[in-house]
């Protein structure tokens, strides 16, 4: 599965690194990509929206959007 999620409140590259870091504890996420306001990545359908939120807020920053888009399997992907 990819999420979407959109971050307030980030402003310097530090406060990339500590989403990026929040992020790493939650399981399930497979890829992520952290930037300005936005984070995508990618999950095995165990990670939640309560538990990106969380680890989100952890490093200090609030959710003002998720979007899940549930993708199909690639033909011979595991």
């Amino acid at each position: 599965m990819r999420t979407i999620v959109v971050v307030n409140g980030m402003q310097a590259v530090h406060c990339v690194r500590g989403v990026q870091t929040a992020l790493a504890m939650v399981p399930g996420i497979t890829w992520c990509d952290v930037s300005m306001g936005l984070v995508e990545l990618e999950h095995d359908g165990s990670a939640t929206e309560s538990q990106l939120r969380d680890a989100i807020a952890v490093a200090g920053f609030t959710v003002s959007a998720v979007r899940v888009e549930r993708r199909l399997p690639i033909v011979g992907e595991p």
